[in-house]
């Protein structure tokens, strides 16, 4: 992971020698937006940082540098009023809240998934189990029956087990 800073102030390198020694991340300094975009389109950042006061002078170049930012997090910092410091606080904790952002929608989307999976074996057991209540099935056809119905309740048993439990028979 890398971050971006975008500003055309004195001393911009050594702000960003700062910020990569103190967050363990190579930081990348352009002077302007043609330089900003280059380095998008040479590869993903973590954080795009770009100095508000660049941003409010050429508003459309600030824009053109989000947009093409791709997943990265941008950030509008005046580089003027700001230190290193403010910075590294700002960018870790944009890091962070993304994590975070990104932890939850896992586990919505586990949970989503879960659920949909949940539904369709409780969908699988109880249609295998009504098929075996007719009276007209053959002995081979029931016996195939008994088995998806035993195989269903086996997986609805395995997906009603604790969290921790399943990640240890997974392992």
């Amino acid at each position: 992971m890398s971050i971006l800073i975008v500003t055309g102030i004195e001393g911009a390198c050594n702000c960003a020698a700062v910020v990569a020694a103190q967050l363990g991340m190579e930081v990348e300094v352009a002077d302007g937006r043609k330089a900003a975009l280059a380095a998008l389109r040479r590869r993903e950042f973590a954080a795009v940082a770009v100095d508000e006061t660049m941003a409010e002078c050429d508003p459309a170049a600030a824009e053109a540098v989000w947009e093409h930012a791709g997943l990265a997090i941008p950030l509008q910092i005046n580089f003027a009023l700001s230190g290193a410091a403010r910075l590294i606080r700002e960018i870790r904790s944009a890091l962070h809240r993304r994590e975070r952002e990104q932890t939850l929608a896992r586990r919505a989307a586990t949970a989503a998934i879960e659920s949909e999976f949940k539904s369709t074996v409780a969908g699988l057991l109880l249609h295998s189990q009504l098929a075996l209540t007719g009276a007209e099935i053959s002995a081979p056809m029931a016996e195939r029956l008994r088995m998806v119905a035993n195989l269903a309740g086996n997986l609805r048993q395995q997906l009603n087990a604790p969290q921790q439990v399943r990640a240890d028979t997974a392992a």
